[in-house]
């Protein structure tokens, strides 16, 4: 939970860097203005820049913990795998981050850079998840889900819409696509994620881990469609021929990152939920005696 909680921190300071113009105030890396070991002055876009690469540092030091505990002590191989796939990620992304300063902000590594980052903070969030006590707790027995189409159909479409509207609004941050495609995604992502939860809340609201991630990422679908179009007012509407980011920009801008990325966790947390507590009717293909004369 400590790592989940950090890299929502770290996910927050690669926001302020992007909405405050500040990519390349460090024009160099894995260096700092040359050096490994001493502390830049931390001023102007420096302050933004090598305070998001001090937080990465910081959680990657905490993926290497949680890698080598979760491989000694953790039972179950999948979860050691998890453990060893966020140690993966978090490299992978470290990497990236060294890419779009190397090669100047390219927008396709950049925005890679950013999408990676939510399906990095997604992993630690399912391994808080499935290392939690409530884990082990029973759950109601409920009926099949026999609706079409099923309930864990549409909570991994939800995961989906909001990976693409995550990777569109990435592009649209670094200046590699237009704000249109996002703008016109939210119309999608606001339909299919309403009908999940709607879904979940109406058959399964008895359930409390099915309920809670609903509810949840309904007002977090809310809050983001309010963040979103506060940030098109001062990004685009309004700070278009701003000559520098102002303050109503980045808070907007980076509000709505961070609301996005616990959008995406809690899309994942209820795919989760529901596949585990929510059995998807099947036919069972038993010959009856008129259809099997033999048996009769």
């Amino acid at each position: 939970m400590f790592t989940a909680c950090a890299t929502f921190v770290l996910i927050i300071a690669g926001a302020l860097v992007t909405s405050n113009d500040a990519g390349l105030s460090v024009p160099d890396w894995p260096t700092t203005f040359g050096s490994i070991y001493k502390m830049p002055h931390m001023v102007g876009g420096v302050e933004w820049e090598h305070g998001h690469r001090m937080v990465a540092e910081f959680v990657g030091l905490l993926t290497i913990i949680l890698a080598i505990w979760t491989w000694r002590t953790e039972g179950r191989r999948w979860m050691r795998i998890l453990g060893v796939a966020a140690l993966g990620t978090v490299i992978a992304q470290g990497i990236l981050g060294g890419m779009t300063v190397l090669f100047y902000l390219p927008p396709a590594v950049s925005s890679t850079h950013a999408a990676l980052a939510q399906t990095f903070f997604c992993i630690t969030v399912v391994i808080a998840l499935f290392t939690g006590r409530r884990r082990i707790e029973e759950q109601p027995r409920v009926e099949f889900d026999t609706r079409r189409p099923s309930l864990v159909t549409l909570t991994w479409l939800s995961i989906f819409v909001l990976y693409v509207q995550l990777i569109l609004g990435a592009m649209f941050r670094h200046r590699g696509l237009g704000w249109w495609p996002h703008v016109v995604h939210a119309a999608v992502v606001t339909v299919v994620l309403s009908w999940t939860a709607i879904r979940a809340l109406s058959q399964y609201s008895r359930i409390e881990a099915v309920r809670k991630p609903a509810i949840t990422m309904l007002s977090l679908m809310m809050a983001q469609l309010c963040l979103g179009f506060t940030a098109f007012l001062t990004r685009v509407a309004w700070g278009h021929n701003a000559v520098q980011p102002e303050l109503p920009m980045v808070i907007s801008t980076v509000a709505h990152v961070a609301v996005g990325a616990l959008l995406l966790a809690t899309a994942v947390v209820l795919a989760i939920q529901v596949w585990r507590h929510v059995p998807v009717a099947f036919e069972e293909r038993i010959p009856t005696r008129e259809q099997n004369p033999v048996a009769a």
